[in-house]
């Protein structure tokens, strides 16, 4: 059964005569009729009656209609949810964004996307990295904005970097590291941690910490960093974040060396998925955006790699 069969049917039960429902068509009648002939092999059935000048509906016909008229509205409304999918003035993006990013890192994204794009609704979640990720796969999103370490793959995503971060240690202000210009991870053993359970670092974390045997009691965890650094400022231990995260009163940042930490901040889509124009506007949008001073890393990254092909071409 095919669409333009269901519309030639429908048409002519409604006007009762093939040359005219033909005309309404825009085919001949010859091509009409041979569509409901196809349709009436397909029920196995006359569909109407075929005397002259008195064209009915059979009983098959009857029964047939109420079920070809509901194909026929839910196609239309299909090309229409399509059309408004395509069309990126008037659409929806769903975007997640890491919950351990500030937001004074996206609000002006934000804002130049919306103006640009003002029939765009944005809708944003706010989660950590695996759940973004969770997300992404499910299709409850259809772009994110998330941290990873710097080197960490997934061969299920595409990513386009955005900019680095250095990870650094948070201390209570008079803490005797604060005296250091830099805090080696060595040093921090036996120190009291105060942990941050949606830190896109905590394995990767714990890991090289226990290859240098480094270690101390975790008196408390959070997933709120603003809970964290209160505690951080009363003094009752360090912790480890990004370092436009560490930003509170009475709480100062140190860099973490030996090794150092870096973070990696994507915009990641599952791989293979086709997308909708809302998510290229977006893109678009992003690689405008100067990321820490800085144009996008994949935006310099084509733009180093475009300037050795035109040395290799010279």
């Amino acid at each position: 059964m095919e669409m333009h069969q269901v519309r030639y049917f429908l048409a002519t039960a409604k006007i009762r005569n093939f040359t005219k429902a033909a005309a309404a068509c825009s085919v001949s009648a010859p091509s009409l009729l041979r569509a409901i002939g196809l349709l009436e092999q397909e029920f196995g059935g006359p569909l109407f009656t075929r005397e002259r000048g008195n064209i009915q509906l059979t009983e098959l016909g009857r029964m047939a209609h109420p079920h070809l008229e509901q194909i026929h509205k839910e196609a239309e409304e299909a090309k229409r949810r399509a059309k408004s999918l395509l069309d990126v003035g008037r659409t929806s993006l769903k975007l997640g964004i890491m919950c351990t990013i500030t937001p004074s890192q996206f609000v002006k994204l934000i804002d130049n996307f919306r103006k640009r794009n003002p029939k765009v609704s944005l809708q944003i979640l706010d989660r950590n990295a695996e759940q973004l990720k969770a997300a992404l796969i499910a299709g409850e999103l259809e772009v994110a904005i998330y941290g990873q370490p710097v080197d960490t793959a997934d061969d299920k995503f595409h990513k386009l970097p955005l900019f680095k971060e250095k990870m650094v240690i948070a201390l209570a202000k008079g803490h005797p590291l604060c005296r250091n210009a830099e805090v080696k991870v060595s040093e921090l053993d036996g120190q009291p941690y105060l942990e941050r359970t949606n830190c896109e670092f905590a394995q990767y974390g714990e890991k090289v910490f226990e290859e240098k045997g480094v270690g101390g009691p975790t008196v408390y965890a959070s997933e709120r960093d603003d809970w964290v650094l209160a505690m951080v400022a009363a003094g009752m231990g360090y912790s480890f974040l990004p370092e436009s995260t560490a930003q509170f009163r009475d709480v100062v940042a140190r860099p973490l060396v030996e090794p150092d930490f870096w973070r990696q901040i994507n915009l990641v889509t599952v791989r293979g998925r086709p997308h909708s124009p809302a998510v290229g506007a977006f893109v678009r949008e992003v690689m405008r955006v100067k990321w820490m001073g800085s144009e996008a890393l994949s935006k310099r990254d084509l733009v180093a790699r475009n300037d050795d092909a035109d040395e290799d071409v010279a």
